[in-house]
């Protein structure tokens, strides 16, 4: 009996200990490893003079993989041809560099590998990596500090380039669109300062380029620019600040489409005021035409009475600027526009926008007799309508009260476009809510000079109200919608009423712009005032 029960005692231990190994469960794990890859070795040594090899090696404490390498890596000068960089797609211990280039003389080269390195676990950056190596007796070592800033936007852009053109016998102002610089450097994805290191003495232009090619050079149709207007002599002590902004492009005229039975879209770049466009081949006399700008867009829309085409040549004559391009456009098929009413608001309607009626073909006319308002007691409301043939729209002008519903009815033929097609009957129904449900806002600034632009923005900076003043005045935004917003302050420093943006051949720096600090949240029946000191 006693031999059965330590045989029993026995088996149900094993038991017990086979089902213990056989549990699932989940690991515990340690901390969390935060620790970026550490650079062991390089082949051949950062730092070398008289270099002469075509591959570069460095070696890590631990497997790495390759992120954005072919954005983040900038050679300093740069290469003609991109290194071939491996491996990539997986894991390793190094990184390799073939480099496809005939090198430069004396030149002190730098790799910036910005945050490419990563740990393969956990994608820790190995952050401010860099390979540094000259083709002559000696290694350069000045350097020169900055920061970059958007000229309009609050926040600037991440991995902006910042460049230095050595001037010398070669450097025009046109050298930028030419060439890439003598050295370069990038910002971060969140950072804005930036640090150009390994420089010999000289004379230089700084430049900062949004480089959306990333060719090392400026595409004034693309890339933003910020650029320094003093030479800098190194070494310099100094620190610079470059604002970023995009320009207005030169005047050119894209190759014209046509998008619809009755309409062609004929895009541009920079201004088109002045240009005229007008078709040289012989169309019926019985085909109206008319030429409205796009109020979203570069572009010109020529509207035209359909009829069977094969091809219509056309001159684009900008008279200001005495250029004449041709085209043909070629007939296909494709729908015809058709008239559409679109109102700016619908549903709750805002105290301060205006009401209007745009429309997707151009407005011809208007009968004021057929539109017809009421409120929530079927009362008549006093409006008046307006056509405006420039924005394509109708304006319609009443008092907005709080805490009312408005129904404005359209009967047939209250609204003709250039084709002679009406409306039917359309009813939009527009309601308020109370004062007490919006906030208002008083902002006072010192230190400014006048003229001014107070723009206040979302938190994206779409723009939402702005007040416009030559004197020093309070700024009141009144039944401002319950969010969150910005205030910019626009020194419009040639009074056009708008913010003008810079030009580099030109020398022109764009409109100073100041932004308040804090995000401002407004909310429902709050009275809010600020002050801003604009900082000189």
């Amino acid at each position: 009996m006693v031999r059965r029960f330590f045989t029993f005692l026995f088996l149900f231990m094993i038991v017990a200990v086979l089902w213990q190994c056989a549990r699932r469960g989940s690991p515990s794990g340690g901390p969390k490893d935060l620790t970026p890859p550490v650079l062991t070795k390089t082949e051949p040594d950062s730092m070398t003079t008289n270099f002469k090899a075509s591959r570069i090696r460095l070696y890590f404490d631990e497997f790495i993989k390759l992120k954005d390498i072919q954005e983040q890596l900038i050679v300093s000068p740069p290469l003609k041809y991109q290194p071939d960089i491996t491996p990539q797609g997986g894991a390793s211990k190094y990184v390799e560099v073939k480099i496809k280039d005939t090198l430069r003389e004396n030149t002190t080269y730098t790799l910036n590998f910005g945050q490419s390195v990563q740990d393969n676990n956990e994608g820790n950056p190995s952050s401010f990596l860099t390979y540094v190596f000259s083709t002559g007796d000696y290694i350069d070592s000045l350097d020169l500090t900055g920061a970059v800033k958007d000229a309009f936007k609050k926040k600037a852009d991440g991995f902006i380039s910042v460049m230095l053109y050595e001037i010398d016998s070669t450097y025009t102002d046109s050298t930028i669109f030419k060439r890439p610089p003598n050295y370069i450097t990038n910002t971060l994805d969140s950072a804005v300062i930036f640090k150009l290191k390994n420089l010999k003495e000289g004379q230089y232009k700084l430049f900062a380029l949004k480089d959306e090619a990333k060719n090392n050079m400026f595409d004034q149709n693309v890339d933003k620019i910020g650029f320094l207007q003093d030479t800098i002599n190194l070494p310099t002590d100094s620190t610079y600040v470059l604002t970023l902004f995009k320009e207005v492009p030169n005047y050119s005229m894209a190759v014209p489409s046509l998008v619809a039975k009755n309409r062609i879209v004929f895009g541009y770049y920079g201004d088109a005021t002045d240009v005229k466009i007008e078709p040289i081949t012989a169309i019926p006399d019985t085909v109206k035409t008319k030429i409205l700008k796009d109020k979203d867009k570069d572009s010109l829309n020529f509207w035209f009475t359909p009829y069977e085409m094969d091809s219509i040549v056309f001159t684009a004559t900008n008279e200001r600027l005495k250029i004449i391009d041709t085209f043909t456009v070629k007939g296909r098929k494709v729908e015809t526009d058709s008239l559409r009413l679109n109102p700016n608001q619908n549903g709750s309607l805002n105290f301060s926008d205006p009401f209007f009626i745009s429309a997707t073909t151009p407005i011809s006319a208007i009968d004021s007799t057929l539109f017809f308002m009421t409120n929530q007691d079927s009362l008549a409301v006093n409006f008046t309508t307006k056509l405006d043939t420039t924005e394509n729209k109708v304006d319609v002008d009443f008092t907005i009260d709080p805490n009312q519903s408005y129904q404005l009815d359209l009967l047939p033929g209250a609204i003709t476009d250039f084709f002679g097609q009406a409306n039917d009957t359309i009813s939009y129904y527009l309601s308020t809510g109370s004062y007490a449900d919006y906030g208002n806002l008083r902002f006072n600034i010192t230190g400014g000079d006048y003229p001014l632009i107070v723009q206040l923005t979302d938190e994206k900076g779409a723009l939402k109200r702005e007040i416009i003043a030559t004197e020093p005045k309070v700024f009141e935004f009144n039944n401002l919608e319950p969010s969150k917003y910005l205030v910019r302050v626009i020194f419009d420093a040639n009074g056009n009423n708008k913010w003008d943006t810079g030009n580099f051949l030109k020398k022109q720096q764009p409109e100073r712009i100041s932004y308040y600090p804090d995000i401002i949240e407004v909310r429902a029946n709050w009275e809010m005032e600020q002050t801003f000191v604009i900082p000189k």
